[in-house]
């Protein structure tokens, strides 16, 4: 994953939960917060196989 991909989705996650907070959704906010933790533990499988030379 690019750092552009990475911090593109990075900032569309932040965005989505500002968004759930100003408009008084939590529900929408929480799935920011989750899909956020979800890009970052993607993005560390990543670097973790392309350290261990699966992804050649």
């Amino acid at each position: 994953m690019s750092r552009l991909t990475f911090w593109s989705l990075g900032l569309l996650c932040v965005a989505v939960e500002v968004l759930g907070l100003v408009i008084d959704r939590r529900d929408i906010h929480y799935a920011g917060a989750i899909a956020a933790l979800g890009i970052i533990a993607v993005h560390n499988i990543l670097i973790r196989a392309h350290r261990d030379g699966g992804a050649e």
